[in-house]
């Protein structure tokens, strides 16, 4: 399908910069605050936040399928109640109303000064409100590399791993925008196998590289969607950082699986960057074998090229790239997940997160957690400051970046990131 928003001949008579993750062809939402006003629905293009209450009050935004009111809300759940096809109409007006030759809010000086702000006076806030959060494991290299190390490389991917994308129901309330601060969890670890469990805060901290998709409503409770529907029920993809906490992990998890560990904090990034607008950077995913199950069969192109990245930036110290990865190197992919997760009959619900587990590419410096970029610590890592790293420490900030780019365009998504702050001990 063409989506006229993404034609690279597009410009706006926005100024944006060169590099930036946020072009005309991008219109990603979020939900932004300033001046201590309530926060409401927002877009961006180069360093300027668009408020789109201020756009749908001059009637902008009209007949779309989207209530004003849904403009003026602290989250993007009401807006997105028309489901893919009112949102794809708001990408394509806001599109209109930002190109070059479009004069309606260009030439009105008092309303481009009133919608439009600069990007670093605005409050971003957490885009949707979360009912239900699923989190997958479906990097084939990161499951792999995980088995290697905690039972043996001739049993590395359990049995049940090619067959179905394994996911587990986590924790929507602690789901925080980029920018909150995370306090070391504390928790019950087995650090002598031979003595009994010792309580304290996690010595093995940990950061996940992960892609998140949002929903839109569902089917009914029993009712399944489908691989070929399962796109029509995507919002857009948010970048995800799943802290974990390892010591505490691997002493709970049996048999029911991450608890503690995981529930602590989960980061994500403030813009959602819609399907359509990553529709032009599309491949074709893996082969996968053994040949799945009828219902997570796909045809075309459902995997996405999203170059991934994290940095570590210490305490005083300077930022240190530390991963590379990118999103191809997902087995299973969105459209199988969703699938998967409604074949039982379960319902989602608008705002439903789920993310994709961590994401490991084949070489080591595109391994997507410190578990495995330092083999359990067995192999420290270096920064830019000569200290080490085997997990992450009190005073590290994680700064995860991701973007596409392809004839002449990058849209990217920002980044997400959280400082790590000493465990609240009472």
């Amino acid at each position: 399908m063409t989506f006229p928003a993404n034609d690279p001949a597009l410009r706006s008579w926005v100024p944006v910069p060169a590099g930036s993750d946020f072009p005309i062809q991008n219109i990603p939402f979020g939900i932004g605050s300033w001046n201590g006003e309530p926060p409401v629905p927002v877009t961006r293009i180069g360093d300027r936040v668009v408020d789109l209450s201020i756009l749908a009050e001059a009637g902008l935004l009209d007949g779309l399928g989207i209530d004003r009111e849904a403009f003026n809300a602290p989250h993007l759940n009401d807006l997105m109640r028309g489901g893919k096809s009112a949102v794809r109409a708001l990408r394509q007006r806001l599109s209109e109303l930002l190109q070059a030759d479009t004069p309606t809010l260009r030439d009105n000086n008092d309303l481009r000064e009133e919608a439009l702000l600069a990007a670093d006076q605005v409050v971003m806030h957490l885009p949707v409100t979360v009912g239900d959060y699923t989190d997958f494991y479906s990097s084939r290299q990161h499951a792999y590399n995980v088995g290697v190390m905690f039972r043996d490389p001739k049993n590395a991917l359990l049995p049940n791993w090619l067959p179905l994308p394994v996911g587990y129901h986590g924790r929507a309330s602690s789901i925080v925008p980029s920018g909150t601060p995370v306090h070391r969890p504390q928790g019950q670890t087995r650090p002598d196998p031979n003595a009994p469990p010792v309580f304290g805060p996690t010595k093995q901290l940990d950061f996940e590289l992960e892609v998140a998709f949002i929903t839109f409503d569902g089917k009914p409770l029993g009712q399944r969607i489908s691989t070929a529907e399962a796109e029509d029920h995507i919002f857009g993809l948010v970048l995800f950082n799943d802290w974990s906490a390892r010591d505490i992990q691997s002493w709970e998890y049996v048999p029911l699986g991450p608890f503690l560990a995981k529930n602590f904090a989960s980061s994500i990034s403030p813009w959602v960057v819609t399907l359509d607008a990553l529709d032009p950077f599309r491949i074709p995913g893996p082969v996968q074998d053994p040949e799945v199950l009828p219902y997570l069969r796909t045809t075309g192109a459902h995997g996405f090229d999203i170059a991934l990245e994290v940095a570590i930036l210490p305490e005083g110290g300077a930022e240190t790239t530390v991963c590379r990865s990118n999103f191809r190197h997902m087995y299973w992919s969105m459209a199988q997940q969703l699938a998967h997760h409604t074949v039982n009959g379960c319902n989602v619900r608008r705002g439903d997160m789920m993310a994709s587990g961590t994401i490991s590419g084949d070489t080591p410096d595109s391994y997507g957690s410190m578990l495995e970029l330092t083999w359990r610590g067995t192999k420290p890592l270096t920064l830019a400051d000569g200290t080490e790293r085997k997990f992450i420490h009190d005073g590290d900030t994680v700064i995860m970046r991701g973007h596409c780019e392809k004839n002449g365009v990058r849209i990217g998504f920002g980044e997400v990131s959280g400082r790590v702050l000493p465990a609240i001990r009472s």
